[in-house]
């Protein structure tokens, strides 16, 4: 058993470890850049170590200062929580090497999923649905026609190390192709330092559907069901809900057997998740994040587990607390995102918060740092907290989100609340009938933004 965690991460996410690790009885670590010294998860947690200035790649990215905080705080593991160090093998190896345990994947599952055209490939030959497409990577303009050509238009164009929308293009003729291929390397080499790109198919009318999975390492995994993620704006997803709206019992058993199988056959262990775009009753794999969710709080709500507590203990080396058959859906949950963002534009809206109150009642959850009085620094991810709601329907669910969204404070700072205000107010929402395209449509139609 880990006497001491260190957590590589901050904000809500930090808090979310720091709760398991106390209810393990484990104590935790939490470092902080100098911007983030007043910050709750620093407040929260049982020793803190500051690891630098704001700049991220000084502090929250500084693989020697975070190695250094667990040497002088005697952690024996690493939690990354998302996005940072989260899906950096080189990290991982760096961790292992220091005798450190990291509670996540191993740098080559990373590594594997980490490149999309290696990804594919593997998912392949692992049985899973793969979006049709280049074979791997795309170098010239010639070649991407002569694919735009023999899949019919529209396509679209990724960044191999992409991520975030960042390096993706859709082509909807030879003549987007020409522009479309050459900003999509262009944003590869400036946002990843790799301008590779590959093509596949563009669907026109699918929903973004991801499957969770968890391995132990040994042969053994399971599916935890299905997430929604198709509202989404900018390739940033915005809202979303389990199970999903469109999804059938036996469409659910099918791909999540496959996708059990498969990563139990690469001996896959801690928390993933296979991501499809889905369309006509047909998935289509498009990536896999080997790390937790920023949705995770979904899953857990529908199935009663506690996916952090899981990470740690097959982290230990000790078997998963539940088997396949232990794991059953219990009603329906929805979570959206609230940034501090300015609407109609989304710009970034930092600044101190005069008065917080977070909503509350039967199957309400608030994931969040903010206190009253906190200053949000410009530094970062504009995400200040996550509002997960759970009833024992979807009705229920979009009942209770509607009235947690009024019990909400956060006053100081603008947020992006009066967006889901507005979208439950929707009857495609309201009927779940809604693809990846619907959001965009919706607020370009609404707020302008295109």
């Amino acid at each position: 058993m880990f006497d001491k965690i260190l957590i590589a991460n901050r904000g809500e996410i930090a808090l979310r470890v720091i709760r398991a690790c106390r209810e393990m009885g484990i104590h935790s670590v939490a470092v902080h850049s100098t911007a983030d010294s007043d910050a709750m998860h620093v407040r929260m947690a049982d020793e803190a170590i500051c690891i630098g200035p704001p700049a991220t790649a000084e502090s929250y990215l500084s693989v020697p200062a975070i190695i250094s905080a667990c040497e002088i705080t005697g952690a024996q593991a690493i939690h990354p929580g998302y996005g940072f160090l989260s899906e950096n093998a080189s990290f991982v190896s760096i961790v292992e090497d220091h005798g450190l345990t990291f509670i996540g994947p191993t740098a080559e599952h990373i590594r594997i999923m980490g490149d999309k055209i290696t990804a594919k490939d593997t998912m392949l030959q692992l049985g899973v649905p793969c979006v049709p497409g280049s074979e791997g990577g795309v170098d010239t303009v010639e070649e991407a026609l002569r694919i735009g050509e023999q899949f019919g238009y529209p396509v679209i164009i990724k960044a191999t190390a992409g991520g975030g929308g960042k390096g993706m293009k859709v082509a909807r003729s030879a003549q987007e192709m020409r522009s479309s291929f050459q900003t999509a390397r262009a944003e590869g080499k400036s946002n990843f330092g790799n301008p590779e790109v590959y093509i596949e198919k563009y669907l026109t009318t699918p929903r973004h559907i991801e499957i969770q999975v968890f391995g132990d390492g040994k042969g053994n995994a399971v599916h935890l069901g299905e997430r929604d993620c198709s509202l989404q704006r900018r390739h940033q997803k915005v809202f979303e809900e389990a199970p999903g709206p469109s999804i059938t019992p036996e469409l659910r058993a099918r791909i999540g057997q496959t996708c059990a199988e498969a990563v139990a056959r690469i001996d896959y262990i801690g928390a993933g998740t296979i991501e499809f775009l889905y369309e006509n009753g047909e998935f289509y794999f498009i990536e896999m994040n080997t790390r937790l969710q920023v949705e995770h709080p979904v899953t857990e709500a529908i199935f009663g587990v506690d996916l952090v507590r899981e990470q740690i203990r097959v982290a230990e080396g000790l078997p998963m607390s539940f088997g396949q058959d232990d794991l059953e859906i219990n009603g329906h949950a929805i979570e959206v995102r609230l940034n501090a963002e300015k609407l109609p534009n989304f710009t970034p809206s930092p600044g101190r918060i005069t008065q917080y109150h977070a909503p509350g009642g039967l199957g309400v959850r608030m994931d969040s740092a903010l206190y009253d009085g906190y200053s949000i620094p410009p530094y970062y991810d504009s995400l200040i907290g996550k509002l997960i709601v759970h009833g024992r329907d979807r009705s229920e669910a979009l009942a209770r989100l509607h009235r947690s969204l009024g019990e909400l404070i956060v006053d100081g700072i603008d947020t992006t609340v009066p967006l889901f205000d507005a979208l439950l107010a929707e009857p495609d929402i309201l009927s779940g009938n809604y693809t990846i395209h619907w959001l965009e449509k919706w607020l370009e139609a609404n707020m302008g933004d295109g």
